[in-house]
Protein backbone atom coordinates (compact mmCIF):
# COMPACT_ATOMS: atom_id res chain seq x y z
CA UNK A 1 0.00 0.00 0.00
CA UNK A 2 2.68 2.47 0.82
CA UNK A 3 5.08 1.80 -2.61
CA UNK A 4 1.06 2.69 -4.56
CA UNK A 5 0.21 5.77 -2.55
CA UNK A 6 3.84 7.47 -2.74
CA UNK A 7 3.71 6.30 -7.07
CA UNK A 8 0.21 7.91 -6.53
CA UNK A 9 2.17 11.04 -4.84
CA UNK A 10 4.99 10.84 -7.41
CA UNK A 11 2.94 10.82 -10.69
CA UNK A 12 1.02 13.78 -9.57
CA UNK A 13 4.11 15.56 -8.84
CA UNK A 14 5.32 14.34 -12.44
CA UNK A 15 1.94 16.11 -13.71
CA UNK A 16 2.77 19.01 -11.67
CA UNK A 17 5.80 19.38 -13.01
CA UNK A 18 5.05 18.95 -16.67
CA UNK A 19 2.75 21.33 -16.45
CA UNK A 20 5.61 23.76 -15.12
CA UNK A 21 7.38 23.23 -18.28
CA UNK A 22 4.52 23.48 -20.38
CA UNK A 23 4.18 27.03 -19.35
CA UNK A 24 7.91 28.01 -19.35
CA UNK A 25 7.68 26.43 -23.39
CA UNK A 26 4.77 28.07 -24.68
CA UNK A 27 5.81 31.41 -22.84
CA UNK A 28 9.40 30.73 -24.28
CA UNK A 29 8.04 30.62 -28.29
CA UNK A 30 5.60 33.41 -27.55
CA UNK A 31 8.74 35.68 -26.47
CA UNK A 32 10.84 34.03 -29.32
CA UNK A 33 8.80 34.94 -32.14
CA UNK A 34 8.16 38.46 -30.58
CA UNK A 35 12.14 38.82 -30.90
CA UNK A 36 11.91 36.85 -34.44
CA UNK A 37 9.04 39.25 -35.62
CA UNK A 38 10.98 42.40 -34.39
CA UNK A 39 14.69 41.06 -36.09
CA UNK A 40 12.93 40.35 -39.10
CA UNK A 41 10.69 43.81 -39.24
CA UNK A 42 14.25 45.65 -38.49
CA UNK A 43 15.76 43.87 -41.73
CA UNK A 44 12.53 45.12 -43.68
CA UNK A 45 11.51 41.69 -43.90
CA UNK A 46 7.42 40.52 -43.31
CA UNK A 47 6.92 39.41 -39.83
CA UNK A 48 6.22 35.81 -39.13
CA UNK A 49 3.63 36.30 -36.58
CA UNK A 50 4.43 33.35 -34.16
CA UNK A 51 1.95 33.57 -31.59
CA UNK A 52 0.31 31.62 -28.89
CA UNK A 53 -3.49 32.17 -28.82
CA UNK A 54 -5.15 32.20 -25.10
CA UNK A 55 -1.55 31.82 -23.99
CA UNK A 56 -2.84 33.69 -20.74
CA UNK A 57 -5.66 31.31 -20.32
CA UNK A 58 -3.43 28.05 -21.14
CA UNK A 59 -0.79 29.16 -19.02
CA UNK A 60 -3.66 29.77 -16.13
CA UNK A 61 -4.66 27.07 -16.66
CA UNK A 62 -1.75 24.90 -16.38
CA UNK A 63 -0.38 26.82 -13.09
CA UNK A 64 -3.61 25.82 -11.29
CA UNK A 65 -2.90 22.24 -12.28
CA UNK A 66 0.75 22.56 -11.59
CA UNK A 67 -0.13 23.45 -7.64
CA UNK A 68 -2.83 21.59 -6.84
CA UNK A 69 -1.45 18.12 -8.03
CA UNK A 70 1.84 19.31 -6.29
CA UNK A 71 -0.10 19.33 -3.04
CA UNK A 72 0.51 16.12 -2.12
CA UNK A 73 4.06 15.01 -2.51
CA UNK A 74 4.67 18.48 -0.84
CA UNK A 75 2.54 17.64 1.97
CA UNK A 76 5.27 14.19 2.30
CA UNK A 77 7.96 15.77 1.42
CA UNK A 78 7.14 18.66 4.44
CA UNK A 79 7.38 21.74 1.97
CA UNK A 80 4.51 23.40 3.06
CA UNK A 81 4.19 26.04 5.56
CA UNK A 82 4.11 25.21 9.09
CA UNK A 83 4.36 27.34 12.32
CA UNK A 84 5.98 24.92 14.80
CA UNK A 85 6.75 27.48 17.48
CA UNK A 86 3.44 26.36 19.30
CA UNK A 87 4.60 23.06 19.10
CA UNK A 88 7.90 23.27 20.67
CA UNK A 89 6.18 24.98 23.67
CA UNK A 90 3.55 21.68 23.94
CA UNK A 91 5.98 18.85 24.68
CA UNK A 92 5.47 15.51 23.04
CA UNK A 93 1.94 14.61 23.67
CA UNK A 94 0.94 18.34 22.82
CA UNK A 95 2.79 18.11 19.70
CA UNK A 96 1.36 14.56 18.50
CA UNK A 97 -2.23 15.79 19.76
CA UNK A 98 -1.70 19.53 17.40
CA UNK A 99 -0.69 17.18 14.81
CA UNK A 100 -3.37 14.82 14.81
CA UNK A 101 -5.82 18.11 15.65
CA UNK A 102 -4.55 20.22 12.03
CA UNK A 103 -4.32 17.06 10.37
CA UNK A 104 -8.28 16.08 10.59
CA UNK A 105 -9.30 19.64 10.47
CA UNK A 106 -7.17 20.12 7.14
CA UNK A 107 -8.79 16.99 5.94
CA UNK A 108 -12.18 18.01 6.25
CA UNK A 109 -11.49 21.46 4.40
CA UNK A 110 -9.75 19.66 1.72
CA UNK A 111 -12.25 16.94 1.42
CA UNK A 112 -15.21 20.16 1.22
CA UNK A 113 -12.83 21.72 -1.41
CA UNK A 114 -12.67 18.47 -3.03
CA UNK A 115 -16.49 17.89 -3.11
CA UNK A 116 -17.43 21.52 -4.60
CA UNK A 117 -14.36 21.51 -7.24
CA UNK A 118 -16.33 18.54 -8.63
CA UNK A 119 -19.55 19.55 -8.39
CA UNK A 120 -18.15 22.40 -10.55
CA UNK A 121 -16.74 20.42 -12.90
CA UNK A 122 -19.52 18.37 -13.22
CA UNK A 123 -21.87 21.20 -13.81
CA UNK A 124 -18.87 22.81 -16.25
CA UNK A 125 -19.23 19.40 -18.44
CA UNK A 126 -23.28 19.23 -18.32
CA UNK A 127 -23.67 23.08 -19.37
CA UNK A 128 -20.99 22.91 -22.01
CA UNK A 129 -19.42 25.55 -20.22
CA UNK A 130 -16.07 26.95 -22.42
CA UNK A 131 -13.17 29.75 -21.77
CA UNK A 132 -13.48 33.10 -23.72
CA UNK A 133 -10.09 32.96 -24.87
CA UNK A 134 -9.22 32.60 -29.28
CA UNK A 135 -9.09 28.70 -28.52
CA UNK A 136 -12.37 27.87 -26.77
CA UNK A 137 -11.56 25.28 -23.62
CA UNK A 138 -13.99 23.14 -21.88
CA UNK A 139 -13.62 24.44 -18.10
CA UNK A 140 -14.23 20.72 -16.90
CA UNK A 141 -11.12 19.79 -18.78
CA UNK A 142 -9.13 22.10 -16.25
CA UNK A 143 -11.05 21.98 -13.79
CA UNK A 144 -10.77 17.88 -13.61
CA UNK A 145 -7.32 18.40 -13.07
CA UNK A 146 -7.85 20.54 -10.14
CA UNK A 147 -10.73 17.96 -8.62
CA UNK A 148 -8.16 15.21 -9.44
CA UNK A 149 -4.85 17.12 -7.27
CA UNK A 150 -7.04 17.98 -4.43
CA UNK A 151 -8.32 14.42 -4.68
CA UNK A 152 -4.79 12.79 -4.21
CA UNK A 153 -4.26 15.96 -1.90
CA UNK A 154 -7.04 14.49 0.55
CA UNK A 155 -5.68 10.72 0.08
CA UNK A 156 -1.91 12.43 1.61
CA UNK A 157 -4.31 14.17 4.40
CA UNK A 158 -5.81 10.76 5.27
CA UNK A 159 -2.05 9.03 5.02
CA UNK A 160 -0.66 11.53 7.37
CA UNK A 161 -3.44 11.37 9.57
CA UNK A 162 -3.58 7.83 10.48
CA UNK A 163 0.17 8.13 10.06
CA UNK A 164 -0.20 10.51 12.98
CA UNK A 165 -2.63 8.26 14.97
CA UNK A 166 -0.15 5.53 14.98
CA UNK A 167 3.24 7.30 15.61
CA UNK A 168 4.53 10.24 13.45
CA UNK A 169 4.14 11.49 10.00
CA UNK A 170 5.88 11.39 6.91
CA UNK A 171 6.35 15.12 6.92
CA UNK A 172 7.32 15.42 10.68
CA UNK A 173 9.66 12.60 10.03
CA UNK A 174 11.26 15.11 7.09
CA UNK A 175 11.17 17.96 9.19
CA UNK A 176 13.39 16.34 12.16
CA UNK A 177 15.77 15.21 9.39
CA UNK A 178 15.88 18.66 8.26
CA UNK A 179 16.82 19.77 12.16
CA UNK A 180 19.06 17.67 12.74
CA UNK A 181 21.32 18.02 9.32
CA UNK A 182 20.95 21.68 10.00
CA UNK A 183 22.14 21.01 13.49
CA UNK A 184 25.64 19.94 12.12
Amino acid sequence: MRRALDTLYGAAMVGACLSMIAIATLVFIQVAGRVIDRGLSFLGLPRWGIAIPSLAEIGGFLFVAGATLALAYTLRAAGHVRVTLLLRLVGPTGNRVLTVLVLAIATALALYATWYIGLRTLDARAMGRVSYGLIRIPLWIPQAVMTTGFAIFCVALLDELFAALRGAPAFRAEEMRRETEGAK
